[in-house]
């Protein structure tokens, strides 16, 4: 049965309140921002909402990192829709999908931690996603570090514009990106401009002048999240990894992590090998991402 609703639109960054009181009370949410990080994405990425009169009563947030991919970046409906959920999602979902083609969005992703309890998977699996990649969840509690990784290597903070004002350490950070991931994980310079807006630890390797690798992580109460590390494989097995590891586990420290947490693809044996090396647990868990083809 079709929701009735007064209206439907697109949120822009002065919604961001309301996407924020809907989260905290919804009894479905889906979320995969920081709210340090909403007011932008609602700026740059569509994000469609139901409302009655004023009242926001659900949203469906997308994050288009890298067309013709785009993730699900969030859904959530207000406290007294829970039994309408499915039905919001379907009118979201449907709008939502005008907009990405718009943008050259042909593949519409969504990501979970858990493949057997995730509550959203088996409702999207009947509205044309498929199963797409498996993903491996890692927990560390502690601060250990194993290795402080190669010295000749130096960590800064990330510059993406130079004291001249040309262009920094952007064009090291895209060749990277080409380099270590499939289209589906990649970020283009606008992403990067906003993670270096909204993360508190953006940094970069140097190894003879030159950037080679690179990481940016959160922290959100007291969970650690080691969102991203990437080293160019051209300089591979050199103790970049290890480098970068070291002083993530030291910003956690600082920033007083009760536990640090990541996930990466099932097949990335060497990030496997890097993370249980310093300590990090494999969950049973098992993520997932899932595609429709739009």
């Amino acid at each position: 049965m079709p929701y009735s609703a007064n209206h439907v639109r697109l949120l822009t960054s002065s919604d961001a309140l309301s996407v924020e009181r809907l989260l905290r009370t919804s009894e479905y949410a889906y979320q995969r921002f920081t709210l340090d990080e909403l007011p932008l994405t609602l700026k740059r990425y569509p994000t469609v909402g139901v409302f009655h009169n004023t009242s926001l009563r659900g949203f469906l947030l997308s994050q288009v990192i890298n067309p013709p991919s785009a993730w699900i970046g969030g859904f959530g409906v207000g406290w007294g829709e829970h039994k309408q959920y499915i039905a919001l999602l379907d009118l979201l979902l449907e709008e939502l999908v005008k907009h990405l083609l718009t943008r050259r969005v042909h593949y519409l992703h969504y990501s979970g931690t858990d493949v057997d309890q995730d509550w959203l998977r088996s409702v999207l699996l009947v509205r044309g996603f498929q199963p797409y990649r498996y993903l491996h969840s890692y927990d560390k509690f502690g601060y250990d570090i194993p290795t402080n990784g190669n010295q000749q290597v130096i960590v800064r903070p990330v510059r993406l514009l130079s004291e001249s004002g040309k262009v920094g350490d952007m064009a090291a950070l895209l060749a990277i990106e080409a380099a270590c991931f499939d289209d589906l994980w990649r970020h283009d310079a606008t992403a990067f401009a906003d993670i270096a807006t909204t993360n508190p630890y953006f940094v970069v390797a140097e190894l003879d002048g030159q950037v080679v690798g690179y990481q940016f992580n959160t922290v959100e109460s007291d969970d650690g999240y080691l969102i991203r590390i990437a080293v160019h494989p051209s300089v591979g097995g050199q103790g970049i990894g290890g480098r970068l590891m070291a002083e993530a586990i030291r910003f956690f420290a600082k920033a007083g992590a009760s536990h640090i947490l990541l996930n990466t693809q099932d097949d990335n044996v060497h990030a496997h090998r890097l993370y249980e090396r310093f300590g990090f647990i494999r969950l049973r868990q098992r993520g997932f991402v899932l595609r429709k083809n739009l």
